[in-house]
């Protein structure tokens, strides 16, 4: 888990920039289980999440869903389209009421050219991503479903970037994690209960109750374990 610490408040900016709509920019709050985009449409803006989270799916040929990334506040999606890509490969979808910065292409470039420090925040969190995408990849390819599931609640929990010794995940579904690591929800069950009675996991009244999934930094035994 990589961090790259930047004293350029990219928040904070694109909060200003969000507030001047004749430069190309909107944002606006998007209620749970809103569609931002598609897969398949046409690609003419990035978007930035300001507070919430949005899943990002993707449906093959023969119908089967699955869930390639979970972003949080502080992500990008759809940047792809700076770079020509024409159509959405997946679908963006919000898990909870958000607040969402829609920049259209035109206007990002721009901002990227005029406007250095950002552009190198912008590079920063783009590297820190690839980077991620590389270690969900050798997850997928060579991790059992019970190191997956490990992995993607520890990020979930933030862990890493916080020295507390557990975290709280906000509600989230076992049909979703198992969308996540590319398994059965029946399997996330087993593992679920399992981390549950070892002490790595604790929730009440199952994944979508009010006091959330706490996480505790002792699961990431399961990841280290071989």
């Amino acid at each position: 888990m990589v961090h790259i610490r930047s004293t350029f408040n990219l928040g904070a900016f694109l909060n200003r920039a969000g507030k001047k709509a004749d430069k190309g920019t909107r944002m606006f709050t998007s209620l749970k289980k809103h569609i931002l985009f598609s897969q398949g449409d046409a690609t003419e803006a990035v978007f930035y999440i300001q507070a919430g989270k949005v899943k990002m799916t993707v449906v093959s040929e023969q119908g089967k869903e699955a869930v390639v990334a979970i972003l949080e506040s502080g992500s990008f999606l759809g940047e792809s389209c700076l770079v020509g890509q024409t159509v959405r490969t997946a679908t963006a979808t919000t898990l909870e009421d958000s607040r969402i910065l829609r920049i259209e292409k035109v206007a990002m470039l721009q901002m990227l050219q005029k406007q250095p420090r950002f552009a190198e925040a912008f590079m920063s969190y783009l590297l820190v991503h690839s980077i991620r995408v590389q270690e969900d990849l050798v997850d997928q390819l060579f991790n059992s479903s019970e190191k997956r599931l490990a992995r993607a609640l520890l990020l979930l929990a933030h862990f890493g970037k916080e020295s507390k010794p557990e975290t709280v995940i906000a509600k989230i579904s076992q049909e979703t994690l198992a969308e996540m690591i590319g398994t059965t929800r029946s399997r996330v069950s087993f593992f679920m209960n399992k981390f549950r009675k070892l002490g790595f996991i604790d929730y009440k009244g199952g994944l979508r109750g009010n006091g959330g999934l706490h996480v505790h930094s002792s699961l990431l035994n399961v990841v280290l374990h071989d």
